[in-house]
């Protein structure tokens, strides 16, 4: 296992440099001058060459690469050219508004999944109707959702908040950042209660396609796990058919489904940037789209490393655990 578990991290490094040479690549190729994009374009060519000697750029290429990676390994991801701060500042400030909004959408795809794969192989008399609204929510596209939820739950209904993350002032200083969690420790039901109010459009709503995805994966597995021989073995003994769903057909189908997890996990991480702008989310989505708007590469750059290194870092975990859920298979 430890031996696994260090292949899985060496390969996460190649992954993950190969994301910094891409990212490189891409801002040469952008036709962005870093230096106008610093100093203003109506700078003039004098202020326009110091800033190119500040920023580093009469440097040839694979110079500056190293220095680039060399500053990642550092935690250095170069200053922000709209903010002129670093953007690890920026992203440390960002990054847990978009990480509790991903814990919680990951937590709602992976009940709705369950219960949708639940519903369809005991065939409960209500699953039809169940089914067909998943269905139909994860064929729509994750910004019509969010944005028919806004019109219809808050301007018309005025059931759930316009967006942001909290209807009291100060609440993105909490210490970890996680307004359910610290509210939770502070003894603020109210906070508490009020940040999950606040959650619960974007994270369904990024939710749906996901638990779809991954409650398909399941229902596969469960129908040809109960159909097993083991299964029948087991029905045979005695043993009832949730026993049977449980111990046998459901642990057996946890390898593929993990694997799922893992997938949508990823695309979802892309998605929750545009749920992010619809519902006013101050996350990595907002950071995002205000560095595209001034082409601050750095901060583009940025976020599209730490949404990799998520990623990269996840799909390890993933990996690992369908190891230890099902040990047929082979560690290599």
């Amino acid at each position: 296992m430890l031996m696994f578990i260090l292949k899985r991290i060496v390969a996460m490094a190649g992954v993950l440099l190969a994301l910094t040479v891409a990212l490189f690549t891409l801002q040469e190729l952008s036709g962005v001058d870093p230096a106008k994009a610093y100093v203003g374009a109506n700078a003039s060519a004098e202020a326009l060459e110091r800033a190119r000697e500040r920023l580093g750029l009469d440097q040839s290429a694979v110079v500056r690469y190293f220095d680039y990676l060399g500053g990642l390994l550092h935690g250095d991801l170069q200053n922000s050219l709209r903010t002129r701060t670093p953007v690890a500042e920026g992203l440390a400030t960002a990054f847990p508004a978009t990480l509790e909004l991903a814990l919680w959408t990951l937590g709602f795809a992976l009940i709705l999944g369950a219960f949708f794969a639940l519903l369809t192989v005991v065939r409960w008399k209500g699953a039809a109707v169940v089914r067909f609204v998943l269905l139909s929510g994860a064929a729509a596209p994750t910004f019509l959702l969010a944005m028919v939820g806004l019109l219809v739950f808050y301007g018309s209904l005025g059931l759930i908040p316009a967006g942001g993350r909290s209807s009291f002032s100060g609440g993105s200083s909490s210490p970890t950042g996680l307004l359910v969690l610290d509210a939770l420790l502070a003894g603020r039901m109210d906070v508490a209660g009020d940040a999950v109010w606040h959650l619960l459009l974007p994270a369904t709503c990024a939710a749906i396609s996901p638990a779809v995805a991954i409650g398909r994966v399941l229902v596969d597995g469960l129908k040809v796990n109960l159909g097993s021989d083991h299964a029948r073995t087991a029905r045979s003994a005695g043993m009832k058919e949730s026993a049977v769903l449980v111990r046998h057909a459901l642990r057996n189908s946890l390898g593929a489904t993990l694997s799922m997890i893992g997938i949508q996990t990823g695309l979802l991480l892309g998605g929750l940037v545009v749920v992010e702008k619809i519902t006013a989310w101050p996350g990595l989505g907002s950071y995002l789209e205000k560095s595209v708007n001034v082409s601050d590469f750095p901060g583009i750059a940025g976020v599209a490393l730490l949404l990799g290194i998520t990623y990269v870092l996840l799909n390890t975990i993933v990996d690992v655990l369908q190891v230890v859920a099902d040990r047929r298979i082979s560690l290599t």
